[in-house]
């Protein structure tokens, strides 16, 4: 198992979590379902990477920056680190290690 499978599984496993607490705080539908789905994809892309789908890698990148860019807008509006700041940075650390593996394969 290479580090980006489980940056991948880390990363989706934290926004699952992170969209139960944002529900359970704040009663957001929202942030269950956008957590829920973006875990549930990044799970998936580090399923498919296990299993030697190497398009999996450019999933897993896409929605971990979608997930970058949307936590650093809620960063910018709510001047709160916690949570979305240390997203940002659990994110960047996923994203960076997912290209290095993307760049590696060609």
């Amino acid at each position: 198992m290479n580090l980006s499978i489980i940056a991948a599984l880390i990363y989706g496993i934290l926004a699952i979590i992170g969209g139960i607490i944002g529900y359970m705080q704040a009663n957001s539908k929202v942030s269950l379902l956008s957590g829920t789905i973006s875990g549930l994809l990044l799970i998936f892309a580090s399923y498919l990477q296990m299993q030697g789908q190497t398009w999996a890698l450019i999933l897993a990148a896409c929605v971990t920056a979608v997930l970058v860019v949307v936590f650093a807008v809620r960063l910018a509006k709510t001047r709160k680190f916690i949570p979305a700041g240390l997203m940002i940075i659990l994110g960047m650390l996923a994203l960076v290690v997912t290209i290095n593996q993307i760049f590696t394969l060609k």
